[in-house]
C-alpha cells in the first residue's frame, strides 16, 4: 500500500532574522503533522552557505519540494499556505523518476 508523501522531502532555507521564515516553519510543521512520512529539513543560510549557493537560494524563506528520487519538483519563496504545500507534495509524489544523468 502506498504511503502518501513517503520519500518526499521539504527543504526550508531560512535565516535567523527572517520573520517570514518563522511563519513558513509553522506552515511546514502543520503539513508534517498531517503527513508524518514527509521529510522536513531546515537549513539556515548562515550555517550552510555552501548548500544555499548550490541550490541557488537568493531569498529567505525558500522552500524546495523534492520527489522521492531527489528531483526538485517545485520551489517557492515567501510564506506558503498549507494548501499550496499539500499541492506541491502531491505533485512530488506523482513525479516521474528523474534521469540520473540530468543533474550536475
Amino acid at each position: 500500500m502506498d504511503q502518501p508523501a513517503q520519500g518526499v522531502q521539504l527543504e526550508l532555507y531560512s535565516s535567523s532574522f527572517c520573520a517570514a521564515c518563522r511563519q513558513t516553519r509553522t506552515v511546514l510543521h502543520q503539513v508534517e503533522r498531517m503527513l508524518p512520512r514527509l521529510s522536513l529539513v531546515e537549513r539556515d543560510i548562515a550555517a550552510h552557505p555552501d548548500l544555499a549557493e548550490l541550490d541557488n537560494i537568493v531569498a529567505t524563506p525558500t522552500v524546495i519540494i523534492r520527489s522521492p528520487d531527489g528531483a526538485e519538483v517545485q520551489r517557492a519563496t515567501g510564506v506558503p499556505s498549507v494548501a499550496q504545500v499539500l499541492h506541491a507534495v502531491a505533485l512530488a509524489t506523482d513525479a516521474p523518476p528523474q534521469d540520473s544523468g540530468t543533474r550536475a
